[in-house]
């Protein structure tokens, strides 16, 4: 039911076929992230227009809202969403981690507090699975705990924990239909983080997810923490990069052997008026494109671009107009979509390497505000 194939190299870099119940995903891919069962201020027809193939869901805000029984009860996900393609959830754990100040954590699992109206909650490794095959993604991702990347001492804890969940996880899963990828853990850490990819590679899960990144560490020792782990894990086995997609990070995962992405990064960008360019990011409010007549990127096919003007988006988000978001978000998307597209032709040919450096300087001003934003 699942199988990956690789089509091409170019040194670490690869392209790939990932065999889903849902259909293939050509790796490397990026996926737009729909945290609540969507993907903020577009349709399931915006996505496939933008030629989106995987979708991210978020195990924890389901959990809570509206209820991954109810999911299941209204056929899984993919029904629910009315998304026909291939959907990764992630394990609800880094969401519990991150609201430090209302969890326990313990060897058994984590006690935690609602965001919404303060409830108390209990995730286990087996806990967090059921609550994923009642969703019914794809991919489903190992418990696991995230832990601060500079602190060494509790990122070795953090990892071993991490190493039994993933054990325990793999038990609990019952569903065939459902591809469940170990996390690499171990902060930023060479030893630790070597010590993890070793053993998450030797539990033979059909993908395995890195975690624990772009959590506050230096861009530098996330690309060399990606030099620890990716040589250290399978070949034949799907990589993950969690919530990591800045373009440059994208190109450079890439090049270290990375295939799948997931980030919020485009579409919240797009909410607070940020679009991608290839002359570095936009801030669409600025009063200097209020009589542009050019789209966002002249070089862009995606709707927004091949139908309004820099003028008309400014004037939405000056309106307040929702509908400033869903341009903004449709070509933001579609902006990572299409770099991954041209990675995956110079994968093929031979020359990602090479263009690499190339293409890190056309795309390293999206990661600020350009001068003129």
């Amino acid at each position: 039911m699942f199988s990956f194939q690789i089509t091409s190299k170019n040194n670490r870099a690869r392209t790939g076929i990932f065999t889903t119940p849902h259909g293939d995903l050509i790796t490397p891919v990026f996926a737009p992230v729909g945290t609540q069962a969507t993907v903020k201020t577009l349709t399931p027809e915006h996505l496939k227009e933008i030629q989106a193939s995987l979708v991210l869901s978020n195990t924890y805000h389901l959990y809570l809202r509206p209820g991954d029984e109810l999911v299941r009860d209204m056929g899984g996900l993919h029904k629910f969403m009315q998304w026909p393609n291939p959907m990764l959830t992630d394990s609800g754990g880094f969401q519990v981690f991150s609201f430090s100040n209302t969890r326990k954590i313990d060897d058994d699992g984590v006690t935690f507090k609602s965001h919404i109206d303060g409830s108390t909650h209990r995730f286990t490794p087996e806990k967090s699975i059921a609550i994923q095959e009642n969703l019914g993604a794809d991919i489903i991702m190992a418990f696991d705990e995230c832990s601060d990347p500079n602190d060494i001492a509790y990122s070795k804890i953090a990892m071993d924990r991490t190493h039994r969940w993933a054990e325990r996880s793999i038990k609990a899963k019952t569903r065939p239909d459902q591809a469940l990828f170990g996390i690499v853990q171990g902060g930023v850490n060479a030893d630790l983080r070597a010590e993890s990819a070793q053993f998450i590679a030797s539990l033979d899960t059909p993908g395995i997810a890195i975690g624990g990144l772009s959590v506050g560490e230096t861009k530098q020792e996330m690309h060399d923490t990606l030099d620890v782990v990716t040589p250290l894990l399978p070949e034949n086995k799907p990589r993950y990069l969690m919530g990591v997609g800045t373009p440059e990070d994208l190109i450079n995962g890439v090049l270290r052997g990375i295939d799948i992405f997931d980030c919020v990064l485009p579409t919240r960008l797009a909410r607070h008026h940020s679009a991608f360019a290839p002359e570095g990011r936009l801030n669409m409010m600025n009063a200097t494109f209020a009589r542009d007549e050019r789209p966002i990127d002249e070089t862009c096919d995606c709707y927004t671009c091949k139908t309004f003007t820099r003028a008309y988006i400014r004037h939405l988000i000056a309106a307040k107009e929702l509908l400033a978001g869903t341009l903004i978000s449709i070509h933001n998307l579609r902006a990572l979509i299409r770099l991954m597209e041209k990675i995956r032709i110079y994968i093929a040919e031979g020359s990602f390497e090479s263009r690499a450096p190339e293409l890190l300087n056309q795309w390293s001003n999206n990661a600020k505000r350009a001068g003129n934003g």
